[in-house]
């Protein structure tokens, strides 16, 4: 029997039995006794005590199906007729002794309460355990890198060029420095972040101060449509649009060759700092209009101008949040892959001009997971250490914008 019909079935008992708990919770409503829960809390709790022990044994079949590949239980779609035999019989099970278990001063809500308290918490043990699992996949495979590299050749490197020569032919081993592609990620977010903060700041402050209610339901909306744009689009806009445009103009400029490439750091950094403009403006609008009203009408009480309150009083209070906004926002700058792809190129570089090219981590870590894969060879490997030191920039990155954010939030509340 397939699963999903048995749990079909589970699910319809349940159904039916949290309208017979809250038919029987609503019957006992006469009594003298006053009723602890709701009726609706019993119909819950009847539906949580049929559906979860039936679910949660039909998850077990199947992980001990899945564990002994060989068995008649894996050969089939479901968990067999007797497994949905079972299931079905503990939902019956589970409902009948709800529905009868139902009485004024039964606890219904502090079981319901309970139970939901224990799935918020396995929620988040989840999230905390799907990301320590992800550290340790890449941590794993980044000390099996480190064994064939030496970590001080991969941090202090300056020339990425992950290729070994074949054994015996006497060439030289390949070199896998960090530098480059570790400068091309920060300048490429460092152009982006000169592009986006500006303008995404600006914005916020108009949205928030000055822009009226019917400008604001237009504008913040057209604002926030840029984030619902695939990366690709932006980086095809890039390569196709931006790019020529720019070395087209570079090119009239020098009356020959172009100076601007048409892949390049200025390319990439432009067309990142315009689809982060958003993420900007939304989290500085939120920041700006949660700062108290009673600091606005206090500097205008005391004479000072719309324009002189929101500069000595609004940003500096918002200061904190906006500075954790920003970091947030270097974050997302840092693990873009497709408009650097498109826009600055996979030459690593290592160069201060921004009218060159240069490439992140992100580029190489999928050109090194690219095509046929040997886990055992320091090509592939390389990919992890790349992802592991991504992952400690980001989170440091992230550290400090909480960290701003916690020091300096309570002096304006």
């Amino acid at each position: 029997m397939s699963s999903l019909l048995v749990l079909a079935i589970v699910l319809a008992v349940g159904v039916a039995a949290f309208f017979a708990g809250r038919q029987r919770a609503v019957a006992q409503a006469g009594c003298p006794v006053k009723p602890h829960s709701r009726p609706r809390y019993h119909g819950w709790w009847a539906f949580l005590l049929t559906v979860l022990p039936a679910v949660l044994f039909l998850v077990l079949w199947d992980i001990g199906a899945f564990a002994q590949p060989h068995s008649p239980a894996s050969l089939g779609p479901g968990p067999g007729p007797a497994g949905a035999v079972i299931a079905i019989l503990l939902a019956a099970a589970g409902a009948l002794h709800a529905v009868r278990a139902v009485e004024p001063r039964g606890r219904a809500r502090d079981k319901v309460e309970k139970l939901m308290l224990w799935g918020l918490l396995g929620a988040s043990t989840i999230a905390i355990l799907t990301t320590v699992g992800i550290v340790l996949s890449m941590l794993f495979q980044t000390l099996q890198f480190f064994g064939s590299v030496s970590p001080a050749a991969f941090f202090f490197g300056t020339v990425w060029d992950p290729r070994f020569a074949a054994a015996g032919s006497g060439g030289s081993e390949g070199q896998f420095g960090l530098i480059p592609l570790l400068a091309g990620t920060l300048y490429i977010a460092l152009v982006a972040l000169l592009v986006a903060v500006p303008v995404g700041l600006m914005s916020a402050v108009y949205m928030a101060e000055y822009a009226s209610s019917k400008v604001r339901s237009v504008v913040k909306p057209a604002l926030e449509l840029l984030a619902g744009i695939p990366t690709i689009v932006y980086g095809i806009f890039a390569l196709v649009t931006l790019g020529p445009f720019l070395r087209d103009i570079s090119a009239a400029l020098a009356g020959g060759a172009p100076f601007i490439q048409g892949q390049s750091i200025l390319v990439a950094g432009l067309v990142m700092g315009i689809m982060l403009i958003p993420v900007v403006s939304s989290l500085s609008d939120d920041i700006i209009t949660a700062v108290p009203r009673s600091l606005r009408d206090g500097s205008l009480g005391l004479g000072a101008t719309r324009s002189e309150t929101i500069k000595r009083v609004v940003l500096p209070a918002a200061l904190p949040g906006i500075v954790g906004a920003v970091l947030l926002t270097a974050s997302r700058a840092v693990g873009e892959t497709m408009i650097v792809v498109l826009a600055a190129g996979v030459a690593a570089n290592l160069t201060l001009n921004p009218f060159e090219a240069m490439t992140t981590i992100t580029v190489k870590i999928v050109n090194q997971l690219t095509g046929d894969l040997e886990f055992d060879s320091p090509q592939t490997l390389v990919a992890f250490a790349l992802g592991i030191t991504l992952f400690a920039l980001t989170l440091a990155m992230n550290v400090v914008a909480l960290a701003v954010v916690r020091k300096y939030r309570e002096q304006y509340e």
